[in-house]
């Protein structure tokens, strides 16, 4: 089971590494929106990865690789988390067991 964890982790990275050069550099939604309302960028929380990548890691690629592999993880995570306790939740709503 470990196994195919790790195989689908791999061809998640080997997926993040293939397509990365093909990411906009433009910036997204929020940020557009925050500077049409003339919000100074200091003033807005910055986030845990800011501009898509993580501080600590001095190659811009690796760093966004990293980032792009994390939130991918976090929400993977949080959507299994979150459907498991629905489930649960309406499994013991309706009676059954």
């Amino acid at each position: 089971m470990i196994k195919k964890y790790f195989t689908a982790f791999l061809m998640l990275v080997a997926f993040l590494a293939a397509f990365l050069p093909f990411a906009s550099n433009s910036p997204d939604g929020l940020e557009t929106a925050v500077s049409s309302l003339g919000i100074q960028p200091q003033s807005v929380w910055q986030g845990l990865m800011n501009d898509y990548s993580v501080n600590a890691i001095g190659n811009a690629y690796a760093s966004t690789l990293l980032a792009g592999t994390f939130g991918i993880i976090f929400v993977l995570a949080t959507t299994v988390v979150l459907g498991t306790a629905i489930t649960k939740r309406s499994q013991t709503g309706t009676g059954k067991s």
